[in-house]
């Protein structure tokens, strides 16, 4: 028998035989009707195809259950993993993740705060594209709503949750110095704060191990395309024979697979294990990492809690009203785990 179809809540709540309001309650919490009602509704929607548009429901409220999600690309998967998290969170805690990518470019990433205001979302979690983002866009955003910053720390000082890059780069140089050549450092673009960071934190902490820090900046125009940026530097490198060292640290994951790559196609031998030409070692601990040959020694980002820190932080943030004496964090900064692996 086909389902009944039901063009509105109006219809549907005539059709069980309660008010709209009480459907609206049924909806927003089944746990607030009492259980004849609730099982009247419940037998109605078995029998229907009817499913309410939560989406505008929220938006009719002062204070909706959509939370905004902006990150700079869904091309890279370490914030797909981070905000495939993020939203299974929200989902547990009863709130709607609405996501968007700015896909590195400034004017999209404005487009995106635009929408989202206009979406009336009850706050946003959003990883910054750091000095490239317009200042304008994440000031209007944090004027309107509760925000929290991952990845990297915006210029307005928001609540931040992130990777303590002092305490992971400081750890995988030590490493590197103690089990073998110390590493020189190839540099990324600085385009976020947390660039600068993780290459004050080998320049301090070599000298701190008794070594000449050598940090070999990335000569080429700045992009977010790591990987070959990584394969042109290094190539640039193998080919003038200027290779300093036979041990690198790559600033991040996926410069480190470009570089990975350069050296192999120069039929060099990448690991730790004896006959090895050349270590080299990342940061971040990419999805792909544990899968590059050979696999990839690197610092694991605390992802799952970053993920859940941020939303706690930003809920905390939403129902301060609620509770004047919660006191909210304002930055959660998180350490990072050594994973050895083979190619350092």
């Amino acid at each position: 028998m086909a389902k009944k179809t039901y063009k509105s809540m109006d219809d549907f709540a005539g059709a069980c035989g309660v008010s709209r309001p009480t459907l609206s309650k049924y909806f927003n919490d089944p746990s607030q009707v009492k259980e004849t009602t609730r099982k009247r509704i419940e037998a109605a929607l078995k029998k229907s195809n009817f499913e309410p548009n939560l989406f505008a429901r929220h938006l009719n409220r002062k204070r909706t259950k959509n939370i905004g999600i902006l990150i700079p690309s869904m091309a890279d998967p370490f914030y797909v993993q981070v905000v495939s998290m993020i939203e299974l969170e929200l989902r547990d805690r009863g709130f709607w993740p609405i996501q968007f990518s700015s896909h590195t470019r400034p004017d999209l990433e404005e487009e995106a705060v635009r929408t989202l205001l206009s979406l009336k979302v009850a706050g946003a979690i959003v990883a910054p594209m750091g000095f490239s983002s317009r200042r304008g866009a994440l000031e209007r955003l944090k004027d309107a709503i509760p925000v929290v910053c991952f990845d990297s720390p915006s210029s307005f000082n928001l609540p931040f949750v992130g990777n303590d890059n002092a305490q992971s780069v400081a750890a995988i140089v030590q490493y590197l110095c103690r089990s073998g050549e110390p590493p020189l450092f190839l540099d990324v673009p600085h385009m976020m704060e947390n660039t600068n960071e993780r290459t004050e934190s080998y320049r301090s902490t070599m000298i701190r191990e008794g070594h000449e820090p050598l940090v070999i900046p990335c000569d080429a125009t700045p992009s977010w395309e790591f990987e070959r940026l990584g394969y042109e530097q290094m190539s640039r490198m193998l080919e003038k024979g200027a290779l300093p060292g036979k041990t690198i640290l790559c600033a991040n994951d996926r410069f480190a697979f470009g570089a990975m790559a350069a050296a192999f196609a120069s039929g060099l031998k990448i690991g730790r294990s004896e006959g090895s030409d050349i270590r080299i070692a990342g940061h971040d601990d990419h999805p792909l990492s544990r899968y590059t040959c050979p696999s990839l020694t690197t610092m694991a980002q605390n992802a799952p809690e970053i993920a859940a820190r941020s939303v706690e932080m930003l809920l905390s943030i939403i129902d301060e009203e609620s509770d004047a004496r919660k006191a909210v964090p304002s930055r959660i900064i998180l350490e990072a785990t050594l994973m050895m692996r083979e190619s350092a």
